[in-house]
């Protein structure tokens, strides 16, 4: 069975409770979507709790919490649905187009999106380096390097 992809309406739920419930350190919706592209494409499979700690920034993610509370449960769904989506049309050889949100100016410019898929290749780091040291294959990550670094992380 094909997972189907998030609505519009399912991502501003996710975005509803990120602000809700989410920290500071909380990732946006671009970040996760590059998070869950880093985690499904990686080199070693990524348990759901260990990324989902990436995306609720750290400590703020208990596993206990999340499912004693519906509307965190939902969260968990709406992620893991998502992160079936990229996996499936990964593994489909279809591409798979990031979400990216607009600035201001109506520009998308996919900082945000490069910045969660480094942060879900630092979950393994080691296992990442041997694509990064390979002179054939290691170019494809140059623009997303680009784009994470673009941005002073203090404007």
């Amino acid at each position: 069975m094909t997972p189907e992809p998030l609505a519009e309406t399912d991502f501003d739920r996710l975005s509803d409770i990120l602000e809700l419930f989410g920290g500071k350190r909380s990732m946006n919706l671009e970040q996760i979507d590059g998070l869950l592209a880093a985690v499904v494409c990686g080199p070693e499979a990524i348990p759901q709790p260990e990324y989902l700690r990436v995306i609720w920034g750290d400590d703020i993610f208990n596993e206990d919490a999340f499912a004693s509370k519906p509307v965190l449960k939902e969260f968990i769904s709406l992620v893991m649905r998502h992160h079936n989506f990229i996996a499936n049309t990964l593994q489909s050889g279809d591409v798979v187009l990031p979400l990216l949100a607009q600035d201001e100016d109506g520009i998308a410019r996919g900082n945000d999106w490069a910045a969660g898929f480094m942060q879900g290749m630092e979950l393994r780091r080691g296992k990442w380096s041997e694509l990064l040291d390979d002179e054939e294959n290691g170019g494809s990550l140059v623009a997303i390097f680009t784009l994470a670094h673009e941005l002073p992380p203090d404007p």
